[in-house]
């Protein structure tokens, strides 16, 4: 069966035609109907277009069900692991799991001259800047792992040919001497896992599946929705499922005259041969359209090699969404058409400037959300047809704007009263959604997880270490509320904590000798601030009681050292698997570090952060 390809301009006329492929049924009525979307928030968006056209008796009776929406990349590797046999969690070659096999691999190669760049990245040549450079080993290692990873999605061939011993860079060219080192550390990985890797597994796997394609437990039907990139590993297990699947894929793609004209060009095999910029006159297409450009050229032309991988795509029947017509020309169809069309420059006098097109010049983040909100406002007002489910806002950080958006906007919780109609701003009635967060936000323990590796490898100021005390979890688990943080913030102001937990963290900087500033130093201020008395100002060996603790601050500090402590010994901790063979690493063990640091000023009784019993 051909691979069915569906473009359009506009996302909601392919969910219309999406939806009219998905009404009718499928020979097994229980089987669940699979639509791969890149992101969460197209799979939201989605699902409210569906259930807004299927129906059961075609009408739009808001039921969009028993339909799944995995991610292509999990859709392949579901395929993968069902018809290679190897589950994605026990993948040596996981970039999870291959990142410590690549560190024990780094370890010991380092002495090797084939290395030598590497080496000298991480100071192993350098005595004087080895102790700064020692904490790179785990972050490189990782950095290793994924660009090999990456390696395997977007060239397999590559990784066949460093396979088969050839220091080439996948398109026929020599690798260039400066990176020769990769496919040596490669090929020493490789021999170390001692399985095949996932590009090596590919082209049987592909074989075994257009052979059997009752190895995955698919429904006859499948469909990938606005994808705009797709690596050569997952094209490739789409064309095999193609091959006894109706696999369609639907494609957001801006202009007809594009893809005719690229239709024309040979295949760039890298960016650098890469003309299909030049094949177009209007700006926007040959500036901002690279990545439908490329995807085009993946799917449309044969390989220049005259291999078989891409000809089942090349023999693709192709279709072609009409999106509607018949609407009062504006400015902003004006260009819209000049894109589809691919005609520059535009007519002169043509339309002008009506407002479906505007550009807002704000001096900061803030501003911009402000403006977007009254923007919006006025647009509600001015159409009362327009929803705000109609309305789609971008922005290139989601994390740094959601903060932003959630003032500006409001956020009523449940079970909040309704605030009187003058007692709010108009645009806190509007239902904002908030989609593609990231994990550290929609798990908190994970962002309190990735705080303290951060501080593992970092300096470690006063200012992080109240930040994270401020993080909810944390806060809740040390029993730590608004006060506290507020009374705690005065404390370390007045006792002149600056950065370091104490001098062996300082000891990675060059500073061991300097106790000064650090937060083991204001602890002990403000703890003798609870044993001496009122009127004494002498010192205490080498520390000054802080005077502005009293007999009501006496729990609050309390917890605050035993989070400090606990704090140093998670530090330390990851400090020492970051930095230990990994032959060593694995007979480690909370306790084993207890031992080694017992008789350390920083530690304590070796429990994790959030397990003390004693803060909850």
């Amino acid at each position: 069966m051909p691979l069915h390809i569906h473009r359009a301009e506009r996302a909601d006329v392919l969910a219309r035609a999406l939806a009219g492929v998905l009404a009718q049924p499928q020979e097994d009525p229980f089987a669940a109907e699979v639509v791969a979307v890149p992101a969460k928030g197209v799979e939201r968006w989605l699902t409210q277009t569906l259930s807004g056209v299927l129906g059961a008796d075609g009408s739009a009776d808001g039921v969009c069900a028993n339909v799944a929406f995995p991610s292509p990349a999990a859709l392949v590797a579901e395929v993968l692991a069902a018809v290679s046999g190897v589950p994605p969690a026990q993948d040596p070659w996981a970039q999870e799991r291959a990142v410590w096999t690549l560190l024990r691999v780094i370890d010991a190669s380092l002495a090797e001259p084939w290395c030598a760049v590497l080496a000298r990245h991480l100071g192993a040549w350098d005595t004087a800047g080895a102790a700064h450079r020692v904490g790179r080993r785990y972050g490189t290692a990782a950095q290793i792992a994924a660009l090999f990873d990456s390696y395997a999605a977007q060239r397999p061939t590559l990784i066949t040919e460093w396979a088969a011993g050839s220091d080439t860079d996948g398109a026929g060219a020599a690798m260039p001497e400066d990176l020769l080192w990769q496919p040596m550390l490669w090929r020493r990985l490789r021999a170390e896992i001692g399985e095949p890797s996932p590009a090596e597994r590919l082209d049987a796997a592909c074989g075994r599946l257009r052979a059997r394609p009752d190895l995955v437990a698919l429904p006859p039907r499948l469909s990938l929705f606005g994808v705009t990139r797709l690596p050569s590993d997952q094209l490739t297990v789409l064309s095999a499922l193609a091959a006894a699947r109706d696999v369609h894929l639907w494609l957001v793609h801006p202009s007809p005259a594009l893809w005719s004209a690229l239709r024309e060009l040979p295949v760039a095999r890298t960016r650098a041969e890469d003309m299909s910029a030049t094949a177009v006159a209007h700006p926007l297409l040959a500036g901002l359209a690279r990545d439908v450009r490329e995807l085009q050229q993946r799917l449309a032309a044969p390989a220049a090699d005259g291999s078989d991988t891409y000809h089942p795509i090349a023999a693709a029947r192709f279709e072609d969404v009409a999106p509607e017509t018949d609407s009062p020309p504006t400015l902003l169809k004006a260009l819209q058409a000049g894109i589809r069309d691919d005609r520059w420059p535009p007519a002169p006098g043509a339309v002008g400037a009506d407002g479906t097109v505007q550009v807002h010049a704000c001096h900061g983040a803030a501003r911009q959300v402000e403006v977007l909100r009254e923007c919006l406002l006025g647009l509600f007002a001015a159409d009362p047809t327009l929803e705000p489910r109609d309305v789609l806002i971008m922005c290139p950080e989601v994390e740094a704007y959601a903060p932003l958006v959630r003032a500006a906007f409001g956020q009523r919780t449940a079970g909040s009263p309704e605030p009187q109609a003058d007692a709010e701003h108009p645009a806190h009635r509007l239902r904002v959604r908030l989609a593609d967060r990231g994990r550290g936000v929609t798990n908190p323990l994970l962002a309190v997880i990735a705080v303290l590796l951060e501080l593992a490898d970092g300096r470690v100021t006063v200012t992080q270490v109240l930040d994270l005390a401020a993080a909810e979890t944390v806060r809740r688990r040390c029993g730590f509320d608004d006060d506290d943080i507020e009374r705690l913030r005065e404390w370390a102001a007045e006792s002149g904590a600056r950065w370091g937990i104490g001098q062996r963290q300082r000891q990675a900087f060059g500073l061991a000798d300097f106790a000064q500033n650090t937060l083991n130093s204001a602890v002990d201020r403000i703890l003798l601030g609870v044993t001496a008395g009122e009127t004494s100002d002498d010192w205490l060996d080498l520390a000054l009681p802080l005077d502005d603790v009293d007999s009501n601050d006496v729990d609050l500090a309390g917890r605050f050292a035993e989070f400090i402590d606990r704090l140093a010994v998670c530090l330390r901790f990851a400090s020492a698997v970051a930095l230990s063979p990994f032959s060593t690493l694995s007979a480690r063990s909370p306790s084993a570090f207890k031992a080694d640091t017992s008789n350390d000023r920083d530690s304590v009784p070796a429990e994790m952060l959030m397990r003390s019993p004693s803060f909850g």
